[in-house]
């Protein structure tokens, strides 16, 4: 009997902790994604600023070249570019942000920054494009800032809350 107690209360404790890291986890992520956002914009801009490529195959080599766990969307945006001939940067932009939210953790402000990128991209001039670029880029180091001061408020937090109400609930049964 008070061997099954302890198996039981150990699940519990290793439950909620699990639980607990995966929530702290989802901070951590973001804030990797950012980054990894960051350089797949600076590859794009250099696709398109100094290696004039057009923006589909572009956006195919920011997908190769670039981290797999961001780069998906630029392919994704790049398909659905040759699909759809009429040429809608933006359109093909928001498609890809629900993706974005649910895989990659990221928030509604994330998403905008990113499909700001596809309101100015292809549709201005090369001067309007690079600073376009230069203001993303600056909005997503102010985001990745943000998500650090996130992640080190909260990642810990979520973790020892998780640990601790596993020993509540434990502690609660006996």
């Amino acid at each position: 009997m008070i061997i099954l107690k302890i198996i039981g209360c150990t699940l519990i404790v290793l439950s909620s902790s699990l639980i607990g890291y995966i929530y702290g986890k989802s901070y951590k992520e973001r804030l990797e994604n950012l980054i990894y956002l960051e350089n797949c914009i600076k590859i794009l801009e250099t696709e398109i600023m100094y290696g004039a490529n057009p923006l589909p195959e572009a956006l195919k080599n920011v997908y190769k070249k670039g981290n797999k766990k961001v780069s998906f969307i630029f392919d994704r945006i790049s398909q659905a570019l040759k699909e759809h001939k009429s040429g809608e940067v933006l359109e093909c932009f928001l498609m890809v942000s629900d993706t974005m939210k649910k895989n990659l953790n990221f928030k509604k402000e994330d998403v905008e920054v990113f499909t700001n990128l596809g309101r100015t991209i292809g549709s201005s001039n090369r001067k309007d494009q690079e600073k376009s670029f230069k203001l993303i880029l600056a909005q997503i180091k102010a985001l990745q800032k943000e998500a650090r001061l996130e992640k080190e408020k909260n990642e810990k937090m979520f973790k020892n809350l998780g640990f601790l109400s596993g020993l509540a609930i434990v502690i609660i049964l006996l």
